[in-house]
């Protein structure tokens, strides 16, 4: 009788590690681009469209698109993306998937008075929408299942403690997208909770030697400023030769996380990042879409579900490199 129990426990064993084995695991952890080592769901084929408001030249999207193109993958989604960094251009492109009849759509709200109309319109036509990333107080307004994303007054104030607890006193915030609401509002909780003083300063985020030549410019005729604070890792990574060639002592600190920004930390050129998570936005958004289609889920009961803000610095290089250097994070 112990000999049968026995072996029947050893068989119940092996039937589970084989079935973990199937579903991830080892072969999934080792897979080095981020791709999945099992099957694909076994659910009827989705198709679900992305539209952000991403400029040229932006490598955060890459990361949020590599995400969602993960859980695509996984769900037997066919993942549709498409951007616009003006507000009229994003409002068509998330019109152009109505009228392509999507299973669902995930878009940005950068801009949200421009998103509400074709929103309702999403809505009418009975397709679910998840927002993600920016303006996220208007995502249940606007008839969202969810927001996935960070706070970007919380993140900013965040920010502003970093500030003063490396004894800065006057903070350059750079905003490389005029009227953006998240950007503005990561400027304001810079403002809130920092003891120094902040000034803002309006760039054209997709023109980099402009950009730089701005933060140069304004290094040079204010050498107080002791922080550059960016709101982008693109921006970051042009705040660090402006700052080069202004001969400032100003500490480069940026929102969002990519392999140049590690880079650049390890190398200490910039003092910390804010780390948002945007694999794990795009990854979440085209989940929660799969979940709700085929088992009416939504990720948080409908609040907002965060993925920052988390502060990055050197101290975190050694194990953020590898996954930074694939593109998930």
């Amino acid at each position: 009788m112990r000999t049968a129990r026995t072996a029947a426990t050893l068989m119940a064993v092996v039937a589970l590690a084989a079935g973990c084995s199937s579903s991830g695991g080892k072969t999934s952890e080792d897979k080095a681009d981020g791709s999945t080592g099992g099957k694909s769901a076994g659910t009827p084929r989705l198709k679900i469209a992305m539209v952000t408001h991403s400029g040229e030249g932006d490598t955060f999207w890459d990361i949020v698109q590599s995400g969602a193109e993960q859980a695509a993958a996984k769900d037997n989604v066919q993942f549709l993306y498409s951007n616009d960094k003006e507000a009229k251009g994003q409002a068509e492109l998330v019109q152009s998937a109505i009228d392509k009849k999507v299973d669902g759509i995930v878009v940005t709200l950068a801009k949200p008075e421009a998103m509400k109309a074709v929103l309702a319109k999403a809505k009418d036509a009975g397709i679910p929408v998840v927002t993600i990333n920016s303006g996220g107080e208007f995502s249940q307004e606007f008839g969202a299942l969810t927001h996935i994303g960070q706070d970007e007054s919380v993140a900013g104030e965040a920010v502003g403690r970093e500030l003063d607890e490396r004894g800065r006193k006057k903070a350059l915030c750079v905003i490389h997208e005029q009227g953006n609401v998240s950007l503005e509002q990561r400027c304001a909780g810079v403002r809130k909770t920092f003891k120094g003083t902040v000034e803002n300063l309006n760039v054209d985020g997709t023109d980099a030697p402009s950009s730089q030549s701005s933060i140069e410019a304004k290094l040079q005729a204010a050498k107080d400023i002791d922080a550059v604070v960016a709101l982008g890792a693109p921006v970051a990574a042009v705040a660090v030769k402006a700052k080069q060639d202004a001969g400032s002592e100003a500490e480069v600190d940026t929102f969002d996380l990519n392999a140049a920004v590690v880079k650049s930390l390890k190398a200490k050129d910039v003092g910390f990042a804010v780390d948002q998570q945007p694999y794990l936005q795009g990854y979440l958004a085209v989940d929660e879409l799969w979940l709700y289609r085929t088992n009416a889920n939504v990720i948080g009961g409908g609040k907002p579900v965060l993925t920052g803000p988390a502060i990055v610095t050197e101290k975190d290089v050694p194990k953020l490199e590898k996954y930074t250097a694939r593109g998930t994070r």
